[in-house]
């Protein structure tokens, strides 16, 4: 057992196998630390996350694992689900050919399999299924695809899979089912939960496919509930970059393949509604940039935190104000308001005094790009209701904006841990990390900062494979390209790409506001080092 540091908050716990990991998870679930918030179980580790405030000591905490008894093998559900399956994949006869067995054979041997979902990740409802026949084990593509339909049974390695919604993969494929995976009008919404006995049936012919398609199709899905909204209206007349509503996200849906998501800029969240006097994690909108703008059709009090934009009002008879950001400010029925582009950062955040009448799923507001849950983004028409105050503090007091806000060009340093998979680069590789500026590019979003240097990272062995793990906000993860991503809110619950350190939390909400050209300087304040029972004398 090693157990490797994840930033400040986290760590990763790597066990010799998946029956291990497996065995550990279900001692944790069975004898709970109380300071751990959320486990994200994975081929061979663990990824612990611990609540704010509440970190175990290390030694402590590694020696607490290393009691624990991992020899027995996990057991698997009493749930079995069936997945009806018509083989028809592109890679039927790849896999038979990489297999030595004939198409017919490749079905039958998965046919009668009983697979048991070891983990979730990679998107909501994806389960990593193992226990199949050892003979179906093959490797992944070497080219990726860029679309997989949702539903296309898989393999790859050892495990086997569905694809829950259409996206990019690697896995060899099959088949198809009709069933969703993944669908909120279920409880709970994902059909793969950790633990479940999962049989794959085959299906005779497309018609058979059909008819459990239009089944499916006429049980519908959950509509997502809004929240009355009897208040005043904003009615949204430009959206240039369609904002997305944000709170504090969904924490502890790892089972379920989902991420927590939510605001980028924490604090700036916070701001926002505090100046109006909503509760902290309120849901507001996440802007890029300006030109955003709308018309109230009645009084509300708004304000705007997290840049150093502006919101410039005009009045029905002509008159004309300027509300700085980290102000409050009352508008009236007419009021026109569009907001100003910043000079720094590049994420407001509009709070409304009551909150906005937003829809809810799996008890957040929040966008998540990556797993495609949570509301549309705000287009130019739509309208936005106000929730009526009830309770709360008075509108908050004018706030200074915080210090040391990125603009284009300019440098950006960042604290970092090293780990957890720093011993997978050269040590001009890790030295590399904090000698040179990385260049934010444009193809950066909320999944993460996709950041370029001259001198890219090197690795011990660049063709090695990294089994998935879990990953975490603010992880620098490296492809095999050496240029780094900086995972932010909507990253995936698990990769497979090493993380060579992972952004200290304070600077989480500063990785946020960092635009386009912005350069980042690593500045390291933990070198890597396996936590131990025992902390040797002068070990950091």
């Amino acid at each position: 057992m090693r157990i490797l540091p994840v930033g400040l908050r986290s760590c990763l716990v790597e066990l010799a196998d998946l029956d291990e990991t497996l065995a550990l998870f279900a001692s944790l679930e069975a004898e709970p630390i109380a300071a751990v918030e959320e486990i994200v179980p994975a081929a061979r580790t663990l990824l612990v996350r611990f609540r704010p405030g509440t970190l175990p000591d290390p030694a402590d905490f590694a020696a607490d694992l290393r009691r624990r008894d991992i020899s027995a093998k996990a057991k698997g559900s009493d749930r079995l689900v069936e997945i009806p399956t018509l083989y028809d994949g592109e890679d039927l006869e790849d896999v038979a050919r990489l297999t030595g067995l004939s198409p017919d054979e490749v079905i039958a041997r998965h046919v009668a399999s009983e697979f048991t979902v070891a983990f979730t990740g990679f998107a909501p409802g994806f389960g990593y299924l193992v226990g199949g026949d050892p003979a179906l084990h093959v490797a992944r593509r070497q080219s990726p695809r860029t679309r997989i339909p949702a539903g296309t049974v898989a393999l790859a390695g050892s495990f086997a899979g569905v694809y829950p919604q259409e996206g990019p993969g690697g896995w060899q494929l099959i088949g198809t089912t009709p069933l969703r995976m993944f669908d909120l009008a279920r409880d709970p919404s994902t059909l793969f939960q950790p633990g479940t006995r999962v049989r794959f049936t085959r299906l005779a012919d497309r018609a058979a496919f059909d008819a459990i398609a239009a089944t499916e199709a006429a049980r519908g899905t959950a509509a997502p509930q809004a929240a009355s909204a009897a208040g005043t209206s904003l009615r949204v007349t430009a959206a240039p970059m369609p904002p997305l509503f944000q709170d504090e996200g969904r924490p502890g849906q790892a089972a379920q393949g989902v991420s927590a998501s939510g605001a980028l800029d924490r604090a700036a969240l916070h701001a926002a509604n505090r100046l109006v006097g909503n509760a902290p994690g309120t849901p507001a909108l996440e802007i890029v940039g300006g030109g955003f703008a709308f018309e109230a059709d009645g009084p509300a009090v708004v304000a705007i935190a997290g840049t150093d934009a502006a919101l410039d009002i005009r009045d029905g008879a002509g008159g004309r104000q300027v509300a700085e950001a980290y102000r409050p400010v009352s508008l009236e029925a007419g009021d026109r308001v569009t907001l100003r582009a910043p000079k720094r950062g590049l994420r407001s955040y509009l709070a409304a005094r009551g909150g906005f009448g937003v829809e809810a799923v799996l008890g957040s507001a929040s966008v998540d790009s990556l797993a495609r849950l949570g509301t549309p983004p705000v287009e130019t028409g739509a309208t936005l209701g106000i929730l009526p105050r009830s309770g709360g503090a008075a509108v908050g007091e004018a706030e200074a904006p915080p210090p040391g806000l990125p603009a284009p060009g300019e440098t950006v340093v960042l604290d970092v841990v090293m780990g957890p998979r720093t011993q997978w680069f050269t040590r001009a590789g890790i030295d590399t990390l904090a000698a040179q500026e990385w260049t934010v590019t444009p193809l950066s979003n909320r999944v993460g900062l996709r950041i370029e240097g001259a001198v890219p990272l090197e690795r011990l062995d660049p063709k090695a494979e990294l089994p998935s793990e879990g990953t975490a906000n603010g992880a620098i993860q490296v492809p095999h390209n050496g240029q780094p991503v900086l995972f932010l809110a909507d990253h995936p619950l698990t990769g497979g790409y090493p993380v060579i350190a992972t952004l200290a939390e304070h600077h989480l909400d500063l990785a946020a506001q960092i635009p386009v050209g912005a350069r980042i300087r690593f500045n390291v304040i933990r070198p890597f080092a396996e936590i131990e029972p025992e902390r040797p004398e002068g070990r950091p």
